[in-house]
């Protein structure tokens, strides 16, 4: 496992919403190895589950706000110092605030954030936790990568809130972008990517929308296609080598898309971790 510090501008945490987190959990369960620890109540009445793996910290599992303003969605949250600021430098670079900084005790504090193009994000200010207590393994998050019709356009916003420098690279035959933290050491030497590497920007002309995708690594992409299949899930784009990867894009029963990776090869580069 490895061990986790999350300095200000790096991913720290996902998050889940589903209209019912127990069925989620216990889809997540089949697939993953998660326990939901919980209930805790929420303000408007809902639950949130912390899903563990091997009795760590992964991810959180939240009931889905009423009144049909979201659909089900994994969330990322990146680390920051000063959640107040942190949300004037989106307003100031002409993103949006869409939840405002907000006590989550004990956990944290917090901030749901969109850039310019509408991808949307969290801002996490910790207190008891700092963020997923374990990644890169099977059954955990690897990391995160911003889905854009224009990296171009979509990755100043990145530069100016978070300090994330750039480094193009080729993403399966598609434009795409490590995103950068100098300084920081994170994940695993054997890892396929530097390791100030805090996330990703892959370029995509079909998709609608901007957004952050959540990937994880598995230690069988095919069979777990198979079980999300039996969890009532979808694959959405089957199984494929990519890369150094083998990946599978699937969603959750009422709808929560993610993609499962599977690391087949070693790159001949200097390798690296994904945050």
């Amino acid at each position: 496992m490895a061990e986790k510090t999350y300095p200000h501008g790096v991913p720290c945490w996902i998050e889940a919403l589903h209209a019912d987190p127990r069925a989620a959990l216990a889809f997540y369960g089949q697939l993953f190895g998660w326990e939901g620890v919980g209930p805790v109540p929420m303000p408007d009445g809902g639950e949130y589950f912390v899903a563990r793996l091997h009795g760590d910290d992964v991810a959180g599992i939240a009931t889905l706000p009423a009144g049909g303003i979201a659909e089900p969605a994994w969330t990322t949250y990146v680390r920051v110092d000063e959640l107040e600021a942190t949300a004037r430098r989106v307003l100031d670079a002409g993103g949006q605030v869409i939840v405002s900084p907000t006590d989550a005790p004990p956990a944290g504090r917090l901030a749901i954030v969109a850039s310019p193009r509408s991808a949307t994000l969290g801002l996490w200010e910790p207190a008891a936790r700092a963020g997923a207590q374990r990644v890169n393994e099977s059954g955990a998050w690897a990391m995160s990568a911003l889905r854009t019709r224009s990296l171009a356009k979509a990755t100043p916003f990145y530069a100016t809130v978070f300090g994330w420098e750039v480094e193009p690279f080729d993403a399966g035959g598609a434009p795409g972008v490590l995103f950068r933290v100098p300084g920081y050491v994170g994940g695993l030497p054997q890892q396929p990517v530097p390791r100030d590497v805090v996330a990703a920007g892959i370029e995509d002309p079909q998709v609608d929308y901007d957004h952050w995708s959540v990937d994880f690594w598995i230690d069988d992409v095919d069979a777990a296609a198979e079980r999300v299949t039996a969890g009532g899930g979808t694959v959405i784009s089957a199984p494929a080598d990519a890369a150094n990867f083998r990946r599978v894009v699937v969603a959750s029963p009422d709808g929560a898309v993610f993609t499962l990776s599977q690391l087949i090869r070693q790159p001949l580069a200097t390798a690296g971790s994904v945050r």
